[in-house]
């Protein structure tokens, strides 16, 4: 699978702006939702490569709309990255059970990040 476009999902726009120009400079085609609804919405409409999704965000949370969307079949062949504060082992325990492919703790390396997009490639 080759992976060009990615939704980003975060409430915070400075964390969306960080992010976005991580991406953006690596060639990727970036768009955003600012909370757990709209990323679920645009992962069916858009049907993105991948989602950079964040899980502490108000209303449905990371974890929530991973889950919706892995289990969703219009929607479970789009990875996930959870990209979040909560460091503990048991954070990405429970990120990875809800259908998250891989982990990555804020604030966020660049390069950490593009490693685990290739090798989700």
């Amino acid at each position: 699978m080759v992976i060009k476009r990615i939704l980003l999902v975060d409430d915070s726009p400075t964390e969306r702006h960080i992010i976005g120009e991580i991406l953006t400079k690596a060639g990727f085609q970036v768009s955003m939702a600012e909370n757990g609804e709209q990323a679920v919405a645009l992962a069916s409409t858009q049907k993105p490569d991948l989602i950079v999704m964040d899980v502490v965000m108000p209303g449905l949370n990371g974890f929530q709309a991973t889950r919706a969307i892995t289990k969703d079949p219009e929607t479970q062949h789009i990875p996930v990255i959870l990209c979040t504060t909560k460091d503990q082992e048991t954070d990405k325990v429970w990120g990875l059970r809800q259908g998250a492919r891989d982990y990555v703790v804020k604030p966020v390396d660049g390069a950490d990040l593009l490693s685990k997009i290739a090798a989700l490639g």
